[in-house]
């Protein structure tokens, strides 16, 4: 008799487990330039703990205090960086020299600067896109993998978002997005607004750059509007973030070819990775979760039932840090 596949892993409420304690930075600063960019790396937790490397999502977002608490710090040796153009890294908010490969690059030079061998690579949303492909790219300094709201930046993901899908289960927040556009663009949305973003003008990048910010904001989360990054509210922030993420969708995330990750996830086959999504995640769903799992059976795949994208639900809040926990032994 042929066995039927066994559904995923599902989070329930009862006996969840919540963030680490807030850990201070034991060390911090900038890597030597890379061109024009310098980038803003900090260090936390152990510093003989396991070494795992966070990355923030966006592009074009910045880490914050709480992407350290998804790790135990007595155990866990933590990196992370602001990605070039954004938080710390400087210059604020630039597109030059900004791609995947170039922030793979930057990966590499933190790592080699901090004298590490292989590490855990740490990333949701945007996150998980780039610790996929620096781990198709560099395999051989990947430990392990924990991925949270997988996006595999394909033409299919971004036209859900960004054109034809994620409006129908907001059109309220669709009406605010599409205000700073004229009806005759509207057909292209990530084009329009890319037009905008990279306006010599600040005052159009700003106008722009607030909208966009606030659509991801109203969508990021089941828990509604109290959810929102208050980020998004500062203006300096918004336009980073809506200027590079724009930029890396603008050009299709940089790939040689539409659906690139899923074609080489044969390079992931040996290395342990957890997945985490969200069920009801409007801004990754969960399809290409999924269709990544299908590519890399190997990974350990947990459906939290009661969560959209957010990183601090407390369901997917529960599974990341099982699943850092269970990554120590590694």
């Amino acid at each position: 008799m042929e066995r039927s596949t066994p559904p995923p892993a599902v989070s329930t409420a009862a006996n969840r487990r919540g963030l680490f304690a807030d850990n201070e930075p034991f060390a911090s600063g900038w890597l030597p330039p890379d061109g024009a960019h310098e980038i803003y790396y900090e260090e936390c937790g152990a510093p003989k703990g396991k070494p795992c490397v966070i990355l923030h999502g966006g592009p074009g977002g910045a880490i914050n205090p709480t992407m350290r608490r998804f790790f135990d710090p007595a155990k866990w040796r933590m990196a992370l960086f602001d990605q070039r153009g954004c938080g710390k890294s400087r210059p604020n908010a630039s597109l030059e020299d900004n791609t995947t490969w170039t922030l793979i690059e930057d990966i590499e030079r933190l790592r080699e600067h901090l004298g590490v061998e292989k590490w855990c690579v740490f990333g949701g949303s945007w996150g998980s896109t780039l610790a996929l492909a620096y781990a198709i790219r560099h395999p051989e300094r990947v430990e392990s993998l924990v991925l949270r709201g997988v996006f595999l930046l394909t033409e299919r993901e971004l036209g859900w978002f960004y054109q034809n899908g994620a409006c129908m289960l907001f059109p309220d927040a669709w009406q605010r997005f599409c205000a700073p556009i004229p009806q005759a663009e509207r057909g292209d949305m990530i084009a329009a607004y890319h037009k905008r973003l990279t306006h010599p003008e600040r005052r159009v990048q700003a106008e722009a750059a607030a909208a966009w910010s606030q659509w991801e904001g109203d969508t990021i989360s089941i828990r509604g509007p109290e959810a929102r990054p208050s980020k998004f509210n500062e203006i300096d922030f918004a336009i980073a973030f809506a200027r590079i993420e724009c930029h890396f969708f603008a050009n299709h995330g940089f790939f040689p070819e539409e659906g690139w990750i899923l074609k080489n996830a044969a390079k992931l086959k040996a290395i342990p990775g957890w997945i985490v999504q969200g069920r009801f995640d409007v801004v990754t769903p969960m399809e290409a979760a999924w269709k990544l799992k299908g590519a890399w059976p190997e990974a350990r795949f947990e459906v939290v039932w009661d969560a959209g994208h957010a990183s601090t639900e407390p369901g997917i809040v529960d599974a990341l840090v099982r699943a850092t926990d269970q990554a120590l032994s590694v």
